[in-house]
């Protein structure tokens, strides 16, 4: 099969179990340049919803990996940035329903919600998971530094309005931050926030690969207990995990095609490389590291691999 361009995966998700995932938006284009993000920093930082890619280049390698009759449990929406940016976001979930039954789920900051058009074209799919960091403002500016002509008060009555007819799952994500919103009044502020939302789940998540700045920090276990008993969400840390699946058969090139996606840490790679019975997998991660197009970042005690 060849190195695909928008279709990557299967990928763990511990939410949704194995995702295939499908990215419609270049790298690094988003509306948010959140502080934690393992992409590192926005580049461009827009929020002019485009056509970036051709629907039926997208759908042509769905199809690809339908043939191949690989097993995933769900097709995740999620890009490499913002998918929403995607101008026919609609269009594609549609295109994607009329060749398969498996769920289709969209990962988003929610930001455009108060686009009808956006609404209208997730009203499509099966589960929607908004990540929600902030309940005002000042903190939308200070974790997920937005784009100028995005308002606070505009994304959160989008998504009032999208989490009351939107028929799906509807399941928020908050990523806390030590010594940004994990305090005790952030979170009766943000519990309280939540109450204008109807919604299924509430996922807690926390840095683990390394951030886009360098003063981001996780929160520990306690304040991640008492965060998960305060908000009655579910701490994302808690979950299991299936591992990474390429069908490239050069092992190299098989680590590539993950990462430029989804980081992976040096025991990730390690895993990933056993279950397909490599024999070599020091002298890999040794090629990884003099890569010139490989960012090695050490993060937590671990090297962690993304493409430049």
């Amino acid at each position: 099969m060849s190195e695909m361009k928008y279709v990557f995966g299967p990928v763990p998700s511990r939410r949704l179990g194995i995702s295939l995932g499908i990215s419609p938006i270049p790298k690094k284009t988003c509306n948010y340049s959140c502080v934690y993000c393992q992409l590192g920093r926005t580049n461009p930082l827009t929020n002019k919803r485009t056509m970036f890619f051709p629907i039926d280049d997208i759908i042509s390698e769905f199809e690809q990996i339908q043939k191949s009759k690989i097993k995933y449990d769900v097709i995740t929406i999620v890009g490499e940035g913002e998918p929403t940016l995607y101008l026919g976001l609609g269009e594609l979930i549609y295109a994607i329903k009329e060749r398969t039954q498996i769920p289709i789920a969209v990962i988003t900051n929610g930001a455009l919600l108060y686009d009808v058009e956006v609404r209208n074209a997730l009203y499509s799919a099966d589960i929607v998971l908004p990540t929600i960091d902030a309940y005002n403002q000042n903190t939308l500016k200070e974790i997920n530094r937005p784009h100028g002509s995005i308002d606070f008060d505009k994304v959160k009555e989008g998504m009032i309005e999208f989490s009351k007819n939107y028929k799906g799952q509807l399941w928020i994500e908050t990523m806390l931050i030590d010594g940004m919103n994990d305090s005790l009044d952030f979170l009766n502020k943000y519990k309280k926030f939540l109450k204008n939302f109807k919604y299924e789940r509430l996922y807690i998540n926390t840095p683990v690969r390394p951030p886009a700045e360098e003063f981001v920090r996780p929160i520990d276990s306690e304040k991640m207990k008492k965060a998960v008993d305060i908000l009655e969400g579910i701490s994302i840390d808690l979950l299991e995990s299936e591992g990474f699946h390429s069908e490239i058969k050069d092992h190299y090139k098989a680590i590539l095609s993950i990462i430029k996606r989804h980081p992976m840490n040096q025991f990730e790679i390690e895993e990933f490389l056993k279950l397909r019975g490599c024999e070599n997998i020091d002298e890999l991660l040794c090629r990884l590291g003099k890569d010139d197009n490989i960012i090695v970042l050490s993060y937590k005690g671990y090297n962690t691999y993304r493409i430049k």
